[in-house]
């Protein structure tokens, strides 16, 4: 069997679309299978669309989360409650075809463990797609592991990396994408046109994105620890040349803009010790407080989501 997790958050436009399209691309599949939808805390109708779904077909279930935990802890809660022999991770917005399944599941029965999406000809605005090369791209540079660029969260997991996921990498910080990474076991990218959004808005703001790009980052790759070196050299370079010229304004005692060095004593000194010390000083802290505001986070254990509600057929019986 195979379980196909969907995280959902007020998609009560295309919901419809949504199981129309799973319903007639199931044939394909070959394989038996259940469809676990987690409403992520919506606000609009979603939850009572998908309680008409499990009502009507008995392949699909619901966990309604107690609040928007945010996409990444919502396919975690899926992935964790799966019973499938090997799990599906697909977006509510259909820009992941579920009619794609069959050629990932074809490599899954070939053997490999984790066959994940590598997405081409993004249907998303210019700024939009650099963004998102740009992010993979220096992903790939910083992370200490090998992330596979433009690949997202589609993939098929095999148990073995689900379990993986579910028991021996229990952190509250959860970028799926990475962690499946991580993993190991034996992996293929599979290449797929991404489609347009079928309905309704998007869902990850800009917020979101840079959010989920600073979880990959920090979460993968001490890079940013050394990075504060880099920008403390960085920083430093304005500060020696301000230095210099300091030096030889109080040498030749020239004017600039009515300035003259015997005006403020000890003024160069204080500029430059202020300009290096500040400015290496916060940067570092800076990334510093990033680590430790996930050590924080991580130290106190709390479930990084919670299910309020599990609606199957049993329970609409």
């Amino acid at each position: 069997m195979i379980s196909i997790v969907i995280p959902i958050f007020n998609e009560e436009e295309i919901l419809q679309q949504l199981y129309d399209r799973l319903v007639g691309a199931a044939p394909l599949w070959k394989e038996d299978y259940e469809i676990i939808l987690v409403d992520d805390g919506s606000s609009d109708n979603s939850l009572e669309i998908m309680r008409g779904f499990v009502a009507q077909n008995s392949h699909f279930r619901v966990l309604k989360l107690s609040r928007n935990f945010g996409h990444q802890p919502a396919i975690s809660a899926g992935i964790k409650k799966a019973k499938g022999d090997a799990v599906i991770v697909i977006d509510g917005d259909l820009q992941d075809p579920p009619e794609e399944l069959p050629r990932f599941l074809e490599k899954w029965r070939e053997g490999y463990h984790v066959v994940y999406a590598i997405r081409t000809k993004r249907k998303e605005g210019f700024f939009k797609k650099m963004a998102y090369k740009t992010f993979y791209r220096i992903l790939a540079r910083v992370s200490d592991i090998d992330i596979p660029i433009d690949s997202g969260d589609f993939c098929v997991m095999d148990r073995k990396v689900v379990n993986a996921l579910n028991i021996e990498m229990p952190e509250n910080i959860r970028f799926v994408r990475g962690l499946r990474a991580y993993a190991g076991f034996k992996q293929i990218g599979v290449a797929y046109e991404r489609a347009e959004r079928a309905g309704g808005e998007v869902k990850y703001t800009f917020r979101k994105l840079v959010k989920l790009a600073v979880d990959g980052i920090f979460d993968f790759s001490t890079f940013p620890l050394r990075l504060a070196t880099y920008f403390g050299l960085l920083i430093s370079i304005p500060s020696f040349i301000l230095g210099v010229f300091f030096i030889i304004h109080r040498l030749l005692k020239f004017k600039i803009f009515g300035y003259s060095p015997e005006d403020t004593p000890g003024m160069a000194t204080l500029a430059v010790a202020m300009f290096f010390l500040g400015g290496v000083l916060l940067v570092i802290l800076g990334v510093i407080g990033e680590y430790l505001g996930r050590i924080y986070i991580e130290v106190k254990k709390r479930p990084f989501y919670l299910i309020e509600e599990e609606i199957s057929n049993q329970t609409l019986d």
